[in-house]
């Protein structure tokens, strides 16, 4: 069942609102090979790539 215009713009709100946006540039045949691990581990690709960054900046601190 498709969106209706009033879930798209709420949408489109929450994501203005709450939301930041980072654009990551890879070198070919990597995202696919990203996009399969994530899948492999029952995620999406931004919430791979999310707890990958998370994990790491967590594990860096830690090193201080």
């Amino acid at each position: 069942m498709p969106q209706t215009e009033a879930q798209l713009k709420a949408s489109k709100k929450y994501h203005q609102e709450k939301l930041d946006e980072i654009k990551l540039r890879v070198p070919k045949g990597n995202k696919q090979r990203i996009q399969e691990h994530a899948k492999s581990r029952g995620e999406s690709t931004n919430a791979f790539i999310y707890r990958a960054i998370n994990e790491t900046i967590e594990r860096d601190t830690k090193k201080k």
